[in-house]
């Protein structure tokens, strides 16, 4: 490991919460990896106040810890790793031995002509088929938000450069779902996202997931839905206006067919269609001009 004050060129940055049991070997494999490597490295724990011994066994195995207080999520811990790494590219990975270290070189080499490297992982990797299934749906709805293909949107092994993912920093939530805001944020900016097939390995020992279905996935689509209206409103608006206003037209069309009026339902309908289009053209352009602002200040 490089002293203090040597420059460092990657930063791996693994978010913790009771993974006593997987922490060491996936330090160990990570470490394996990089003596092949000519590129300094450091490796930042970050402990979101386990309640077992992970600080202590990663404290043992020589590399940095950095722990909460009390419990944040999984998503401040990186931004925590992330403000602390002192690497020009950052590594997140999770710490329940499921990321296989030996695709690092391939995330790495990927950052070559990149902004962003993800893993994908294939459909064997997920655990049960309702979790293929809603990732399914997470990867239609974002990729058509941010009209990209969209491989993995909920994937924790991923690579970027450090100074491009603090400029998308403030934006991430402190839970689970910092995976799909910062992949819709970096696409719907213009950067670029390469794919890498991963085969994700089952929990080792007692590691569980953390993530609840129904509330957690609950969570993603509100979170889709906020990054769109962030950065491509009219991708939420637009839709929503032209369902009313066909049902205002067709509903106008059966009244007036069966009883020769024109309702005040339609009414509605048609005036709902058009304010929120024109909601949808005011927040296109408001976004518009955030984005100018946001891209002058860098």
């Amino acid at each position: 490991m490089p002293g203090e004050n040597a420059p460092i060129r990657v930063s791996f940055i693994i978010p913790c919460r009771n993974e006593e049991g997987t922490i060491g070997s996936l330090i160990e494999g990570i470490r394996k990896v990089m003596e092949n490597r000519e590129e300094p490295y450091e490796t930042i724990i970050v402990d979101d106040a386990s309640t077992d011994g992970t600080g202590k066994a990663a404290g043992s195995a020589g590399v940095r810890v950095i722990s909460h207080p009390y419990n944040i999520g999984n998503g401040a811990s990186v931004k925590t790793g992330i403000r602390a790494a002192r690497g020009e590219i950052v590594v997140m990975m999770d710490g329940d031995g499921q990321h296989p270290p030996e695709a690092i070189p391939q995330f790495l080499e990927a950052l070559k002509d990149h902004d962003m490297a993800v893993g994908a992982r294939t459909a064997s990797s997920h655990a049960g088929i309702h979790r293929l299934a809603a990732n399914k749906i997470y990867n239609w709805l974002a990729s058509y938000v941010s009209k990209s293909r969209i491989l993995d949107l909920t994937s924790g092994f991923r690579a970027t450069y450090r100074a491009v993912a603090m400029r998308h920093l403030y934006l991430l939530p402190n839970t689970f779902s910092y995976p799909t805001t910062i992949t819709m944020s970096y696409l719907r900016s213009g950067l670029t996202i390469k794919y890498v097939p991963i085969e994700a390995s089952p929990r080792s020992g007692q590691s569980r997931s953390k993530i609840r279905p129904f509330i957690d996935g609950t969570r993603f689509f509100l979170i889709i839905t906020r990054v769109a209206t962030i950065y491509s409103p009219f991708r939420v608006f637009l839709p929503v206006s032209a369902f009313l206003f066909i049902v205002g037209c067709a509903y106008y069309l059966f009244t007036f067919l069966t009883t020769h009026r024109f309702t005040n339902m339609s009414m509605l309908l048609l005036m709902s269609a058009l304010i929120i289009f024109m909601l949808g053209i005011v927040s296109e352009q408001i976004s518009q001009i955030r984005m100018d602002r946001t891209e002058g200040d860098q």
